[in-house]
């Protein structure tokens, strides 16, 4: 079903647009994993010509968050617990980099950012809870100085998006989290490389390792919901 799907403005980007909309419903869950997605349904629902759509249905499929499916249209892909935790491997990586070179340049992150985060743990809101940690990240890859960084970042947070906003509809994020990024921070703000990076890289390790956990739990318990081809 495609109702949760906003119709969007008519725009120079349109592929963009639809690829945006599409994604952000597949990573908060609305369209399903195994759900058929058809060239027709989606443009009719976004108010957009059947171009865009294409353009952008295969661009989720180079991405892997669309598969070909027998007969007409597309598969939301599958969730996979162990694809999950190769895609913490690299971001493990970027960010303990990224924490390194923010050190070097002691840079201060904004207190507001880890207040923002203990108040979305604290709360019910899975998107804002997601859009906390990944504003948290996202200000250690600027203060990097290597854009390189958060543009390799970005691709892999879309697959952590979408398995975060399954895990966190039943099990809340733990409000310790956000006194490991506040650890962080303090090691980068007082120039401290070595210990910023190894904070990094554990909370990055604890991170794969429960959000591994609770996906497969999550998948084993309904695997007709988010591992299977939902017709």
């Amino acid at each position: 079903m495609l109702a949760q799907l906003v119709q969007i403005a008519a725009a120079p980007d349109l592929v963009d647009q639809v690829y945006r909309a599409l994604l952000d419903a597949i990573s908060g869950g609305s369209l399903a994993p195994g759900e058929r997605l058809t060239q027709e349904d989606i443009a009719k629902r976004l108010a957009v010509s059947r171009q865009p759509v294409l353009q952008a249905l295969r661009l989720l499929k180079k991405d892997g968050f669309v598969h070909d499916a027998p007969g007409r249209g597309v598969l939301v892909a599958p969730l996979d617990a162990d694809w999950m935790r190769k895609v913490y491997q690299v971001r493990g990586a970027l960010d303990v980099l990224a924490a390194r070179l923010a050190a070097a340049e002691r840079f201060r992150i904004d207190p507001k950012l880890i207040e923002r985060g203990r108040r979305a743990a604290r709360g019910r809101s899975v998107e804002a809870m997601i859009d906390a940690d990944m504003a948290f990240h996202h200000a250690i890859y600027v203060a990097s100085g290597n854009p390189l960084i958060a543009q390799s970042a970005d691709q892999h947070w879309r697959h952590l998006r979408r398995a975060m906003g399954a895990v966190l509809q039943s099990v809340p994020q733990r409000e310790s989290l956000w006194d490991e990024h506040e650890a962080i921070a303090k090691a980068i703000a007082a120039g401290d490389a070595d210990r910023a990076a190894r904070l990094s890289e554990t909370h990055g390790v604890q991170a794969s390792e429960t959000l591994g956990q609770r996906l497969a739990e999550r998948l084993s318990h309904t695997p007709s919901t988010l591992s299977g081809d939902k017709r």
